[in-house]
Protein backbone atom coordinates (compact mmCIF):
# COMPACT_ATOMS: atom_id res chain seq x y z
CA UNK A 1 0.00 0.00 0.00
CA UNK A 2 1.35 3.40 -0.93
CA UNK A 3 2.40 5.77 1.84
CA UNK A 4 -0.07 8.49 0.73
CA UNK A 5 -2.97 6.04 0.90
CA UNK A 6 -1.97 4.92 4.42
CA UNK A 7 -1.88 8.53 5.59
CA UNK A 8 -5.29 9.14 4.09
CA UNK A 9 -6.76 6.16 5.94
CA UNK A 10 -5.24 7.33 9.23
CA UNK A 11 -6.68 10.80 8.74
CA UNK A 12 -10.12 9.39 7.93
CA UNK A 13 -10.03 7.22 11.06
CA UNK A 14 -9.14 10.20 13.21
CA UNK A 15 -12.02 12.21 11.78
CA UNK A 16 -14.43 9.35 12.49
CA UNK A 17 -13.30 9.11 16.13
CA UNK A 18 -13.71 12.87 16.52
CA UNK A 19 -17.19 12.76 15.01
CA UNK A 20 -18.24 9.94 17.32
CA UNK A 21 -16.99 11.87 20.34
CA UNK A 22 -18.91 14.95 19.26
CA UNK A 23 -22.13 12.97 18.89
CA UNK A 24 -21.83 11.28 22.28
CA UNK A 25 -24.82 11.80 24.59
CA UNK A 26 -22.65 11.50 27.71
CA UNK A 27 -23.16 14.19 30.35
CA UNK A 28 -19.58 15.15 30.98
CA UNK A 29 -18.66 18.20 33.00
CA UNK A 30 -17.15 19.65 29.85
CA UNK A 31 -20.57 19.92 28.21
CA UNK A 32 -22.40 21.34 31.23
CA UNK A 33 -24.46 24.33 30.24
CA UNK A 34 -23.29 24.19 26.63
CA UNK A 35 -26.81 23.73 25.31
CA UNK A 36 -25.42 21.40 22.60
CA UNK A 37 -26.19 18.04 24.20
CA UNK A 38 -29.05 15.86 22.97
CA UNK A 39 -29.91 15.12 26.61
CA UNK A 40 -29.06 16.44 30.04
CA UNK A 41 -28.58 14.52 33.26
CA UNK A 42 -30.06 16.63 36.06
CA UNK A 43 -29.46 15.85 39.71
CA UNK A 44 -31.59 17.10 42.60
CA UNK A 45 -30.26 16.61 46.13
CA UNK A 46 -32.87 17.32 48.80
CA UNK A 47 -31.44 17.56 52.30
CA UNK A 48 -34.44 15.77 53.76
CA UNK A 49 -38.17 15.38 53.48
CA UNK A 50 -40.35 17.90 55.25
CA UNK A 51 -43.12 20.04 53.72
CA UNK A 52 -41.05 23.16 52.94
CA UNK A 53 -38.31 21.24 51.15
CA UNK A 54 -40.82 18.97 49.44
CA UNK A 55 -42.47 22.10 48.06
CA UNK A 56 -39.12 23.37 46.81
CA UNK A 57 -38.56 20.11 44.95
CA UNK A 58 -42.08 20.25 43.52
CA UNK A 59 -41.40 23.74 42.17
CA UNK A 60 -38.05 22.78 40.65
CA UNK A 61 -39.50 19.76 38.88
CA UNK A 62 -42.52 21.74 37.66
CA UNK A 63 -40.22 24.35 36.12
CA UNK A 64 -38.02 21.73 34.47
CA UNK A 65 -40.97 19.82 33.05
CA UNK A 66 -42.60 23.02 31.76
CA UNK A 67 -39.43 24.18 29.97
CA UNK A 68 -38.84 23.90 26.24
CA UNK A 69 -36.02 21.39 26.89
CA UNK A 70 -38.16 19.13 29.08
CA UNK A 71 -37.90 16.23 26.62
CA UNK A 72 -34.10 16.35 26.91
CA UNK A 73 -33.98 16.12 30.71
CA UNK A 74 -33.23 13.00 32.72
CA UNK A 75 -34.03 14.00 36.32
CA UNK A 76 -32.54 12.11 39.26
CA UNK A 77 -34.00 13.21 42.61
CA UNK A 78 -32.33 11.87 45.77
CA UNK A 79 -33.07 12.46 49.45
CA UNK A 80 -30.26 13.00 51.95
CA UNK A 81 -32.43 11.93 54.92
CA UNK A 82 -31.33 14.97 56.94
CA UNK A 83 -27.76 13.69 56.99
CA UNK A 84 -24.85 15.71 55.61
CA UNK A 85 -22.68 12.64 55.08
CA UNK A 86 -25.41 11.11 52.92
CA UNK A 87 -25.64 14.34 50.93
CA UNK A 88 -21.86 14.26 50.48
CA UNK A 89 -22.06 10.73 49.09
CA UNK A 90 -24.93 11.57 46.72
CA UNK A 91 -23.14 14.69 45.45
CA UNK A 92 -19.86 12.86 44.85
CA UNK A 93 -21.69 10.16 42.92
CA UNK A 94 -23.46 12.73 40.73
CA UNK A 95 -20.17 14.46 40.03
CA UNK A 96 -18.46 11.14 39.23
CA UNK A 97 -21.24 10.42 36.72
CA UNK A 98 -20.71 13.88 35.22
CA UNK A 99 -24.22 15.27 35.63
CA UNK A 100 -24.90 18.43 33.64
CA UNK A 101 -26.30 20.39 36.58
CA UNK A 102 -26.94 19.66 40.24
CA UNK A 103 -29.78 21.29 42.15
CA UNK A 104 -29.39 21.32 45.93
CA UNK A 105 -32.31 22.00 48.26
CA UNK A 106 -31.37 23.54 51.65
CA UNK A 107 -28.00 24.73 52.88
CA UNK A 108 -26.44 21.39 53.97
CA UNK A 109 -27.23 19.80 50.59
CA UNK A 110 -25.92 22.88 48.79
CA UNK A 111 -22.64 22.75 50.71
CA UNK A 112 -22.26 19.06 49.80
CA UNK A 113 -22.92 19.70 46.11
CA UNK A 114 -20.65 22.74 46.02
CA UNK A 115 -17.76 20.84 47.59
CA UNK A 116 -18.16 17.82 45.32
CA UNK A 117 -18.30 19.93 42.14
CA UNK A 118 -15.54 22.34 43.19
CA UNK A 119 -12.89 21.06 40.78
CA UNK A 120 -15.24 20.47 37.85
CA UNK A 121 -17.31 22.64 35.56
CA UNK A 122 -20.59 21.11 36.76
CA UNK A 123 -22.90 23.95 37.84
CA UNK A 124 -24.66 23.88 41.21
CA UNK A 125 -28.01 25.64 41.65
CA UNK A 126 -29.18 25.90 45.26
CA UNK A 127 -32.67 26.45 46.60
CA UNK A 128 -33.84 27.75 50.00
CA UNK A 129 -30.43 28.89 51.24
CA UNK A 130 -31.01 31.93 53.41
CA UNK A 131 -27.44 33.26 53.46
CA UNK A 132 -25.41 31.88 50.52
CA UNK A 133 -22.49 34.21 51.23
CA UNK A 134 -22.15 33.11 54.86
CA UNK A 135 -22.44 29.50 53.71
CA UNK A 136 -19.49 30.04 51.36
CA UNK A 137 -21.47 29.21 48.21
CA UNK A 138 -21.13 32.55 46.42
CA UNK A 139 -18.84 35.55 46.63
CA UNK A 140 -21.62 38.09 46.24
CA UNK A 141 -25.40 37.89 45.84
CA UNK A 142 -25.46 40.01 42.69
CA UNK A 143 -22.27 38.56 41.20
CA UNK A 144 -21.93 34.97 42.51
CA UNK A 145 -18.73 34.12 40.60
CA UNK A 146 -17.55 30.54 40.31
CA UNK A 147 -20.05 28.00 39.07
CA UNK A 148 -22.84 28.28 41.63
CA UNK A 149 -26.00 30.33 42.04
CA UNK A 150 -29.58 29.83 43.19
CA UNK A 151 -32.40 31.23 45.32
CA UNK A 152 -32.43 32.56 48.87
CA UNK A 153 -35.43 32.41 51.19
CA UNK A 154 -35.12 35.60 53.18
CA UNK A 155 -37.51 35.58 56.14
CA UNK A 156 -39.20 38.92 56.85
CA UNK A 157 -38.65 39.19 60.60
CA UNK A 158 -40.00 42.72 60.73
CA UNK A 159 -43.36 41.48 59.44
CA UNK A 160 -43.14 38.33 61.56
CA UNK A 161 -42.56 40.20 64.83
CA UNK A 162 -45.38 42.61 63.95
CA UNK A 163 -47.66 39.59 63.53
CA UNK A 164 -46.58 38.14 66.87
CA UNK A 165 -47.16 41.45 68.64
CA UNK A 166 -50.58 41.81 67.03
CA UNK A 167 -51.71 38.39 68.21
CA UNK A 168 -49.98 38.67 71.62
CA UNK A 169 -49.89 42.38 72.59
CA UNK A 170 -48.23 41.56 75.93
CA UNK A 171 -45.42 39.48 74.43
CA UNK A 172 -41.98 40.21 75.87
CA UNK A 173 -39.87 37.10 75.33
CA UNK A 174 -39.72 35.11 72.10
CA UNK A 175 -37.99 31.74 72.23
CA UNK A 176 -35.93 30.34 69.38
CA UNK A 177 -34.83 26.73 69.02
CA UNK A 178 -32.14 26.35 66.36
CA UNK A 179 -29.36 24.07 65.11
CA UNK A 180 -25.99 25.62 65.88
CA UNK A 181 -24.32 24.02 62.85
CA UNK A 182 -26.91 25.25 60.32
CA UNK A 183 -25.69 28.46 58.70
CA UNK A 184 -29.21 29.58 57.79
CA UNK A 185 -30.32 29.47 61.41
CA UNK A 186 -27.28 31.27 62.79
CA UNK A 187 -27.82 34.05 60.26
CA UNK A 188 -31.55 34.18 60.98
CA UNK A 189 -30.96 34.42 64.70
CA UNK A 190 -28.67 37.42 64.30
CA UNK A 191 -31.18 39.19 62.06
CA UNK A 192 -34.11 38.47 64.38
CA UNK A 193 -32.24 39.86 67.38
CA UNK A 194 -31.39 43.02 65.47
CA UNK A 195 -35.02 43.59 64.51
CA UNK A 196 -36.55 42.55 67.85
CA UNK A 197 -34.51 44.76 70.17
CA UNK A 198 -35.92 48.15 69.03
CA UNK A 199 -39.42 46.70 69.47
CA UNK A 200 -38.72 45.85 73.11
CA UNK A 201 -38.65 42.10 72.44
CA UNK A 202 -36.12 39.78 74.04
CA UNK A 203 -34.96 36.78 72.03
CA UNK A 204 -34.25 33.75 74.21
CA UNK A 205 -32.19 31.27 72.21
CA UNK A 206 -31.65 27.55 72.73
CA UNK A 207 -29.19 25.80 70.44
CA UNK A 208 -29.16 22.11 69.57
CA UNK A 209 -26.71 19.97 67.67
CA UNK A 210 -29.10 17.30 66.43
CA UNK A 211 -32.56 15.77 66.66
CA UNK A 212 -31.72 13.93 69.86
CA UNK A 213 -31.24 17.26 71.65
CA UNK A 214 -34.64 18.69 70.75
CA UNK A 215 -36.90 17.16 73.45
CA UNK A 216 -34.75 18.39 76.32
CA UNK A 217 -33.99 21.73 74.67
CA UNK A 218 -37.67 22.39 73.94
CA UNK A 219 -38.62 21.43 77.50
CA UNK A 220 -36.01 23.86 78.82
CA UNK A 221 -36.96 26.73 76.51
CA UNK A 222 -40.77 26.69 76.66
CA UNK A 223 -41.22 27.75 80.34
CA UNK A 224 -38.96 30.78 79.84
CA UNK A 225 -40.83 32.52 77.03
CA UNK A 226 -44.21 33.88 75.89
CA UNK A 227 -44.04 32.09 72.54
CA UNK A 228 -41.58 30.31 70.26
CA UNK A 229 -40.68 31.38 66.73
CA UNK A 230 -39.48 28.87 64.16
CA UNK A 231 -36.98 29.54 61.40
CA UNK A 232 -36.62 27.29 58.38
CA UNK A 233 -34.20 25.21 60.48
CA UNK A 234 -34.37 21.78 58.86
CA UNK A 235 -33.63 19.86 62.03
CA UNK A 236 -36.25 21.67 64.09
CA UNK A 237 -38.93 21.65 61.37
CA UNK A 238 -38.43 17.93 60.91
CA UNK A 239 -39.14 17.50 64.64
CA UNK A 240 -41.90 20.09 64.92
CA UNK A 241 -44.27 17.78 66.78
CA UNK A 242 -41.77 17.48 69.63
CA UNK A 243 -41.50 21.25 69.93
CA UNK A 244 -45.28 21.68 69.77
CA UNK A 245 -45.76 19.13 72.56
CA UNK A 246 -43.55 21.12 74.92
CA UNK A 247 -45.07 24.45 73.89
CA UNK A 248 -48.61 23.13 74.40
CA UNK A 249 -47.63 21.76 77.81
CA UNK A 250 -46.58 25.28 78.79
CA UNK A 251 -49.61 26.90 77.13
CA UNK A 252 -47.62 29.01 74.68
CA UNK A 253 -48.03 29.23 70.87
CA UNK A 254 -45.41 28.44 68.26
CA UNK A 255 -45.09 30.67 65.17
CA UNK A 256 -43.95 29.11 61.90
CA UNK A 257 -42.01 30.43 58.94
CA UNK A 258 -44.28 29.12 56.18
CA UNK A 259 -47.77 27.75 55.60
CA UNK A 260 -46.93 24.06 56.03
CA UNK A 261 -45.73 24.64 59.59
CA UNK A 262 -48.98 26.47 60.35
CA UNK A 263 -50.99 23.58 58.90
CA UNK A 264 -48.96 21.27 61.13
CA UNK A 265 -49.95 23.06 64.32
CA UNK A 266 -48.19 26.44 64.53
CA UNK A 267 -50.46 29.40 65.25
CA UNK A 268 -49.45 31.75 62.42
CA UNK A 269 -46.70 32.86 60.08
CA UNK A 270 -45.66 35.41 57.52
CA UNK A 271 -45.16 32.74 54.91
CA UNK A 272 -42.94 32.32 51.87
CA UNK A 273 -44.29 30.34 48.90
CA UNK A 274 -41.74 27.53 48.61
CA UNK A 275 -43.26 26.05 45.46
CA UNK A 276 -42.73 29.44 43.78
CA UNK A 277 -39.18 29.53 45.15
CA UNK A 278 -38.55 26.11 43.62
CA UNK A 279 -39.93 27.22 40.27
CA UNK A 280 -37.58 30.21 40.23
CA UNK A 281 -34.69 27.85 41.00
CA UNK A 282 -35.70 25.45 38.23
CA UNK A 283 -35.90 28.31 35.73
CA UNK A 284 -32.34 29.32 36.63
CA UNK A 285 -31.17 25.78 35.98
CA UNK A 286 -32.82 25.78 32.55
CA UNK A 287 -30.99 29.00 31.67
CA UNK A 288 -27.70 27.37 32.64
CA UNK A 289 -28.40 24.25 30.61
CA UNK A 290 -29.06 26.51 27.63
CA UNK A 291 -25.62 28.04 27.93
CA UNK A 292 -25.59 30.80 30.57
CA UNK A 293 -22.87 30.68 33.21
CA UNK A 294 -24.08 30.06 36.75
CA UNK A 295 -21.63 32.57 38.21
CA UNK A 296 -23.08 35.33 36.01
CA UNK A 297 -26.67 34.83 37.24
CA UNK A 298 -27.47 36.83 40.41
CA UNK A 299 -28.88 34.97 43.38
CA UNK A 300 -32.63 35.53 43.47
CA UNK A 301 -33.78 36.69 46.89
CA UNK A 302 -37.42 36.11 47.78
CA UNK A 303 -38.77 38.54 50.38
CA UNK A 304 -42.46 38.43 49.53
CA UNK A 305 -44.55 36.85 52.26
CA UNK A 306 -48.18 36.71 53.27
CA UNK A 307 -49.90 36.07 56.60
CA UNK A 308 -51.41 32.67 57.30
CA UNK A 309 -53.16 31.67 60.53
CA UNK A 310 -54.40 28.40 62.00
CA UNK A 311 -57.95 29.14 63.17
CA UNK A 312 -58.06 26.06 65.43
CA UNK A 313 -54.91 27.11 67.27
CA UNK A 314 -56.13 30.71 67.56
CA UNK A 315 -59.29 29.43 69.21
CA UNK A 316 -57.34 27.13 71.48
CA UNK A 317 -55.36 30.08 72.86
CA UNK A 318 -58.40 32.36 72.96
CA UNK A 319 -56.87 34.81 70.51
CA UNK A 320 -59.09 36.91 68.23
CA UNK A 321 -57.65 37.65 64.82
CA UNK A 322 -56.96 41.42 64.61
CA UNK A 323 -58.66 43.40 61.84
CA UNK A 324 -55.27 44.14 60.28
CA UNK A 325 -54.94 40.42 59.47
CA UNK A 326 -58.55 39.77 58.49
CA UNK A 327 -57.46 38.84 54.95
CA UNK A 328 -54.84 36.33 56.12
CA UNK A 329 -54.98 32.85 54.62
CA UNK A 330 -56.79 30.60 57.09
CA UNK A 331 -55.94 26.93 57.61
CA UNK A 332 -56.78 24.24 60.12
CA UNK A 333 -54.46 21.59 61.50
CA UNK A 334 -54.10 18.73 59.02
CA UNK A 335 -55.25 15.26 60.02
CA UNK A 336 -51.73 13.80 59.97
CA UNK A 337 -50.50 16.38 62.48
CA UNK A 338 -53.54 15.76 64.68
CA UNK A 339 -52.76 12.04 64.66
CA UNK A 340 -49.18 12.68 65.75
CA UNK A 341 -50.20 14.87 68.70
Amino acid sequence: MKKSKILSLIAASALAVTALAGCSSGTSGGTSGSGSSDSFKVGIIQYGSHPSLDNCNQGIEEALKASDIADKLDIDHQDGNMDSATCDSIAKNMVAKEYDVIFAIATPAAISAYAAAANTDIPVVFCAVSDPVAAGLVDDMSAPGGNCTGTADMLDFDAQTDLIMALQPDVKKIGVLYTTSEANSVSHLATLKEIAEPKGLEIVEQGVQGAADIPQAAASLAPKVDCINNFTDNNVVNNLTVLLEQANANNIPVYGSEVEQVANGCIASMSIDYVALGKATGDMGVRILKGEKAGDIPVQQVYDCAPVVNTEVLEKFGITLPDAYADAEKVTTNEEAKTEE
